[in-house]
């Protein structure tokens, strides 16, 4: 007599279980779109608006609070343009490319440092890899239009993120603590597009710049 309720009993906990899969599967499914597709969508609409921020500061003559300007990158497209934020934190890194502030500006001598996402978040390095040397990096702010030319492919150097030479201000791991006597850009991202102990580094050299008319 006692046996149906066993099983009856077995076949709701059997069933509790189940939904509680389910759930958790669904709730894996929309993290995973929200990480991958909805980060994207949110953090191009922050990119539009804060080219706009940008736009209306220059028209001002003001630089403006955002940060440094705008970012373009012709092997990755031709209507490629992302904003340059001061900061590499990952609330920074969300809204465009990050800017070390401890770095250089754009233009002058030393190390202008960019960081930004391989992946989600706008994802604006997401075909670093299929950067070549020889490739163009312009940065535009309220007065200048600065170009800078890689040395070496995208894929050429990868070292762990306790690395720090790509950040100092000659960006080569036998310059350690000398002065810097030329203008440099080093972009820096993820090595891969999910978890990663590592990045890749690129290096390029100022090779022009330029006074917008007007500026």
């Amino acid at each position: 007599m006692s046996a149906t309720p066993t099983r009856s009993l077995a076949s709701r906990l059997m069933l509790v279980a189940g939904v509680v899969l389910l759930l958790a599967g669904v709730g894996i499914l929309g993290w995973v779109g929200w990480q991958y597709f909805g980060t994207n969508v949110v953090a191009q609409r922050e990119h539009e608006r804060i080219r706009g921020e940008i736009s209306e500061a220059w028209k001002a003559e003001e630089d403006p609070v955002t940060g440094a300007g705008l970012l373009r990158v012709p092997r990755f497209g031709a209507d490629f343009e992302v904003p340059i934020l001061d900061g590499d934190d990952d609330a920074t890194l969300a809204k465009g490319v990050g800017r070390d502030t401890d770095g250089a500006l754009p233009g002058e001598v030393g190390n202008l440092v960019l960081s930004g996402h391989r992946v989600t978040h706008g994802e604006p390095f997401r075909d670093f890899l299929k950067l070549r040397a020889g490739d163009e990096v312009v940065v535009e702010t309220r007065t200048h239009v600065f170009t800078y030319e890689l040395r070496q492919d995208g894929d050429r150097i990868r070292v762990p993120f306790t690395t720090s030479w790509p950040l100092w201000p000659v960006p080569d791991p036998e310059a350690e603590g000398e002065e810097p006597t030329e203008a440099v850009v080093t972009l820096v991202t993820c090595s891969e597009l999910f978890r990663t102990d590592d990045r890749n580094v690129v290096v390029g050299d100022l090779v022009s710049s330029e006074r917008k008319p007007g500026a």
